[in-house]
This record gives structure tokens, C-alpha cells and sequence, in this order.
């Protein structure tokens, strides 16, 4: 089908691509029937007291806006949460937002912070989201290759990369756990970050912790903690509450950031589904450890794949948060990522993500999501070991 018009549409857009998870996602769906573990969406269904709580939303007719940032039981009961759970502390009234799914909370972010021509920093590999937002913006994303850091940026890193411009950069954006690689940050970690960025005070730092409640052995620092005044925190209920399609996101940040951010919330979506927000209200209050028994499926499930990958010899580093797995090729492999996950889909009907997905320091590797049934996991990794050795021979 012709993809042009002759229409003069905005140049941004036009540059911009589908997502490449989404691409590779569409390319080998007539493989079927096809295990996919590709996209970042939990199996589990929806807490059944949040569900509750919708139809009794819906049945008191719950049906009318609320208020632009969002119903204030809401805002309420995720600032307890975020104390309870991250030591963070945030005004319900003034420094949290209610958003449609993390996504708006980037989007609505991003378009309130940048002006043309501004630098972002970003991580590599990166969610492909934070580019596409990035570029629309008319800012310029710059990319911090953390593939010899073990997928950690680090103060160095970002100190060099700073130093490397001819300006300050006006933000970075920080994914912690990470997708692609389920990497996170230890405390010690995040102090020296924030020190580092401390020292350029009119720099931001939108720190996206939407897989905070799926840290394996540990507990999730936010950078929020330790840097406050510079951090916009990005989070929301769909994978910690199983609540992807409910689209309900949050934005915390400082009084004087919320204040414009809300403007932009206000011009993209008027405010969150009411009925959403009130499911949302039942899950932060009623439903703080509702992941717990998904992270015991995920670490079983991990444990499967690992076992997998080390037996092949793969390069992988465990992920002790969200539900990925980032793996390298098999070495010696004359091969893209993108071929060698195509021909596993073709030949062996699952579907992995090439690491390219993930900018270029991706490319050599693989993401595998977890978030299906062990029993499809099982099959996948049989049919993964098949292939690896035949390549090898």
C-alpha cells in the first residue's frame, strides 16, 4: 500500500517509525500457532477486588470528569503508596498527576520540559518510546552507550557525555528496572547518579520506575529519594496491578513542575478514565502487595530461561528486575539480531525481540519477555536450544 500523501504533514511525524517491537511483532504474526514472548504485557489478570471496585464505580455512575490531575482519593492514595513503599513524599494535592497509562506521563513530560534544539540524554539500549517522544519534541536525543558498563549508566558516563556537548543537556531519562535488559540500581548506585546530576542544577531527570514493584530481591530505590528537586518520577499500575489495558499512569513531581505539566496533561486528554481512576484508588489502598504473588511466577519463570541460557553458553546477565531477559547472540554468530530472531519465529514459531529494537547498542543481542506461562516458556526454551545448536553446526 502507498505509505505517502501529498499532503503536508508535521515533518516530526513523518520521520518517526513504528515501533520496532512492533514491527517485529506484526512481521512474524501469520507464524502461527506462535509463542510469543515478546511484549511487555504481565498474563495474570486484573486483582479481582480492582475489578470490584470498576463495576461498583460504574454502577454508582461514576461516569463524569474529575478533576484535571485526577480524583484527589486517587492522588491521596498513591502519595501513601509512594511513602509506604519508597520513602517518597509528594503533595496529592499539587505534585502528583493522574495520567492515561505511563505513556501520556512521558508524553505530557517530555512536551511540557523541551524546546527545540534542547539535548536529551538517554540511555542505550533504550525502551524506543523515549526516542520517538524525544524527536517529536524537536529535541535532540543523545545516546549513553551502557553496553560496556553492564547496562548501568553510570556518573562517569554521564559526566563524559555531558562534558562532549556544547551545552548542558535539559534532561535525562532514566529507566530503573530497565527494559530491555531487567537491569536496576542498588541505593549506592542511585546516590552517586543523583550526585552527579546535582551538579547541573537546571538539568531534569524524568526517571521512568514503572516495574518498581517487580525488584526481585531487594527493594526499589527511587532516584525521587535522593533527587528530589530535579526528578520527575513516572509510574502507574499496569505491571505492578496487571492493569495494562486500564491505562492509568502517575506523575510525581515538584509543585512548580506540576503546575505546567498539567497544562499539557489538560491539552492531551482532558484527565484519566474516571471509572480507572476509582480501580485505581482500590488497588493503591487495598492492594500495596498485589505483585507479590506475580514476582514469585516471574522468578520461577526467570529461573527457567537462565537455566536455558547459561546451558547454551550465552552471554547474559541476570535481571533482578521486570520481567526481561537481554541475552547476546551465540559468538562466532555471522548474523543480525533481527535474522537471528526471525529465523527462530520462522522455523520454531516463537517470537523473541531483536536487540536493535533498543537503539543500536542493542545490536548482538536478544530480549526475551517472561511475562507468559511457564509452560510456554519451557516449550520456548526446548525449541531454543534446538536452534542455537543447529546454527553452531
Amino acid at each position: 500500500m502507498n505509505k505517502t500523501t501529498h499532503f503536508n504533514l508535521n515533518h516530526q511525524i513523518r520521520n518517526l517509525e513504528i515501533s520496532k517491537i512492533r514491527q517485529f511483532d506484526d512481521h512474524v504474526s501469520t507464524f502461527e500457532p506462535l509463542i510469543r514472548l515478546t511484549l511487555g504485557q504481565p498474563d495474570f489478570p486484573t486483582p479481582e477486588h480492582v475489578k470490584e471496585a470498576a463495576k461498583k464505580a460504574i454502577d454508582s455512575d461514576y461516569s463524569f470528569y474529575t478533576r484535571t490531575a485526577g480524583d484527589i482519593k486517587l492522588r491521596e492514595a498513591a502519595s501513601a503508596f509512594a511513602a509506604a513503599k519508597y520513602e517518597l513524599s509528594y503533595d496529592p494535592e499539587s505534585e502528583i498527576i493522574a495520567t492515561v497509562g505511563a505513556t501520556e506521563a512521558l508524553a505530557t513530560t517530555l512536551f511540557t520540559l523541551l524546546n527545540p534544539g534542547d539535548y536529551v540524554l538517554i540511555p542505550s539500549p533504550f525502551f524506543s518510546l523515549y526516542d520517538s517522544l524525544v524527536k517529536m519534541s524537536q529535541a535532540t536525543p543523545v545516546y549513553m552507550d551502557t553496553s560496556e558498563t553492564g547496562f548501568m549508566v553510570t556518573p562517569d558516563l554521564i559526566e563524559k557525555t555531558i562534558q562532549s556537548l556544547d551545552k548542558t543537556p535539559k534532561a535525562i531519562i532514566l529507566n530503573y528496572p530497565n527494559n530491555p535488559t531487567g537491569i536496576t540500581w542498588t541505593e549506592a548506585e542511585v546516590k552517586g547518579i543523583a550526585l552527579t546530576l546535582s551538579n547541573y542544577p537546571k538539568m531534569l531527570a524524568v526517571s521512568d520506575e514503572i516495574y518498581s514493584e517487580l525488584v526481585y530481591d531487594d527493594t526499589h530505590v527511587s532516584l525521587g529519594k535522593h533527587l528530589r528537586d530535579q526528578t520527575i518520577v513516572i509510574n502507574g499500575l499496569s505491571k505492578s496491578h496487571a492493569m495494562t489495558g486500564w491505562r492509568l499512569g502517575l506523575i510525581f513531581a515538584p509543585e512548580l513542575i506540576t503546575f505546567e505539566l498539567v497544562k499539557t496533561h489538560q491539552s492531551l486528554v482532558t484527565s484519566a478514565s474516571t471509572v480507572t481512576q476509582y480501580a485505581g484508588i482500590e488497588a493503591l489502598v487495598n492492594g500495596q502487595d498485589d505483585a507479590l504473588p506475580m514476582k514469585a511466577a516471574y522468578k520461577e519463570r526467570r529461573r527457567v530461561v537462565m537455566q536455558t541460557l547459561q546451558e547454551l553458553n550465552l552471554e547474559v546477565t541476570e535481571p533482578k528486575g521486570a520481567f526481561y531477559i537481554f541475552a547476546a547472540l551465540p559468538k562466532g554468530l555471522k548474523m543480525s539480531s533481527y535474522d537471528f530472531c526471525y529465523g527462530f519465529a520462522e522455523g520454531y514459531r516463537v517470537a523473541m525481540i531483536p536487540g536493535d529494537a533498543f537503539g543500536a547498542a542493542g545490536e548482538g543481542y536478544f530480549r526475551i519477555s517472561y511475562a507468559s506461562s511457564l509452560e510456554d516458556i519451557k516449550t520456548a526454551m526446548v525449541r531454543l536450544t534446538d536452534y542455537v545448536n543447529t546454527l553452531r553446526k
